[in-house]
């Protein structure tokens, strides 16, 4: 999270054995390259974002879930936003990053137990 906090997204990249996010919407931003630019268009649209961790719990497996402040100021409106969310990173064997999925709301049990998408549809 501090590296996407100071915009060092070669560290960044390096947390993934396979970069990955599922959003709240349902899109699935896969691959290097998606994500990178996920990151980048992020921060032209929000220059100062960054995530401060909340909390850190591990799950079973190769999990853990965060919930973690999401803050910022748009540069369309100059008006700064405060937003909790949560996710569930899964780990590779080597300790690397395969996955995040992004939440508006604490997760439920199907959604931690990978039986619903985030955005509640059947998985």
């Amino acid at each position: 999270m501090e590296s996407e906090n100071v915009q060092e997204w070669d560290r960044t990249m390096a947390t993934f054995s396979h970069p990955r996010y599922e959003l709240p919407d349902g899109r699935v931003i896969d691959g290097r390259d998606e994500v990178e630019r996920y990151w980048i268009e992020g921060r032209t649209a929000v220059p100062d974002q960054r995530n401060e961790l909340i909390e850190l719990t591990h799950l079973d497996g190769d999990r853990v879930l965060i919930e973690f402040w999401l803050r910022g100021t748009p540069k369309a409106s100059g008006t700064p936003f405060e937003r909790r969310l949560w996710a569930i990173y899964d780990f590779d064997g080597d300790d690397l990053m395969t996955n995040e999925r992004v939440y508006l709301r604490r997760p439920t049990e199907d959604q931690v137990a990978g039986r619903v998408t985030t955005d509640g549809r059947p998985a």
